[in-house]
């Protein structure tokens, strides 16, 4: 493999019924730095029926490119021929890089995908950078450090550790992103991508699935990736029953609640609403931590928050380590007089 033929930094476009998931412009915004660090551009990889009318939203939040592979059989996702098309761009294009989101779909897609091509890829990363490896250059080997290479961070060991991971002898390095790690550009109104058409041959073998029915059922369940403001419970909160206290925090300040693992391991909330290695990756204006002992898995899913306030009473809970401001006593008694003081305060 001529590894200098493979150039770009990719990203798969993740669209449902028509419409681009949010991973899809996270990835372009991670993407654009890693371009930026290696001299190169963007290409969005745009999979589906009757989809080239999205590739200007991808413009839009920074895509240089949008290769459009429109097929009436990639109408509804199925591993096969998603992967068919995604195996053929990638031998035609060669790219150097290749994103892809950590979501239901992107977990099946990848690693299918990943295999065909012939190279590794390295699942649900939460950073990704240019750089050397080995980091450090082995003594006595110093000219087989490699530069340039695409080095990818993932929790490890069930959260216990972080490994850092490259690729530097098959392309394109690949890896799944987990959503709402990675921030998106500004959206800018106007700009336009240089739009691609590719249509390979798509061959029905014994891998096809046929889609008897699709069934769509109505959430009631908000997404906490959305929330500007999060209140956080954990074992420490005590009881299902105790959730209200954090509701109506929550409330107040026009908010939503959330958790760490053991809530949901305990029934008090569903796994929606959990924050952490196994639920998912925030970024709110403000995370209220509350009974929350700060466990490497939950750390991980909420450090990025603008701010972090934690309330526990041991006060050499982890969680202070990574908290803005901390209060050690009772949540059962300093959550109540919270929401009084800032329901008095905001004249509710």
């Amino acid at each position: 493999m001529g590894l200098e033929e493979y150039k770009g930094v990719y990203i798969y476009a993740q669209q449902v019924d028509n419409k681009l998931s949010s991973i899809a412009f996270e990835l372009i915004g991670k993407a654009k730095e890693l371009a930026n660090d290696l001299g190169t551009d963007v290409t969005a990889v745009l999979l589906g029926s009757g989809v080239k009318g999205l590739a200007d939203e991808l413009g839009a939040y920074g895509a240089d490119k949008v290769i459009v592979v429109d097929n009436p059989v990639l109408e509804t996702y199925r591993t096969e021929p998603y992967a068919q098309a995604l195996s053929a761009v990638i031998n035609e294009y060669k790219p150097d890089i290749m994103l892809v989101g950590a979501t239901a779909i992107g977990r099946d897609l990848g690693p299918t995908v990943s295999a065909r091509v012939a190279t590794g890829l390295t699942a649900d990363c939460t950073k990704l950078e240019i750089g050397d490896f080995p980091l450090n250059p082995v003594p006595g080997k110093e000219n087989e450090q490699k530069h340039n290479q695409l080095l990818m961070t993932r929790p490890a060991f069930g959260g216990n550790t972080i490994a850092t991971i490259a690729c530097p002898d098959n392309r394109p390095q690949m890896a799944t992103v987990r959503p709402g790690v990675m921030q998106k550009l500004p959206k800018e109104e106007g700009r336009k991508a240089e739009v691609i058409e590719f249509n390979p041959a798509l061959e029905e073998n014994n891998r096809y699935v046929e889609i008897m029915n699709v069934v769509k059922a109505v959430g009631s369940v908000k997404n906490i990736m959305d929330a500007k403001i999060l209140v956080s419970g954990g074992r420490g909160v005590g009881s299902k029953e105790n959730f209200k206290q954090l509701e109506e925090l929550a409330d107040v300040l026009g908010g939503m609640v959330s958790c760490s693992r053991a809530v949901v391991e305990n029934g008090w909330l569903e796994q929606a609403y959990q924050v952490g290695q196994t639920g998912k990756t925030v970024r709110p204006q403000i995370y209220f931590a509350i009974g929350i002992s700060g466990a490497i898995q939950h750390v991980a899913g909420m450090e990025e928050s603008d701010l972090i306030v934690a309330i526990n009473k041991d006060e050499d809970a982890p969680i202070f380590d990574v908290a803005d401001y901390g209060l050690v006593g009772d949540l059962n008694k300093i959550v109540p007089q919270l929401t009084a003081a800032l329901k008095a305060e905001m004249g509710k």
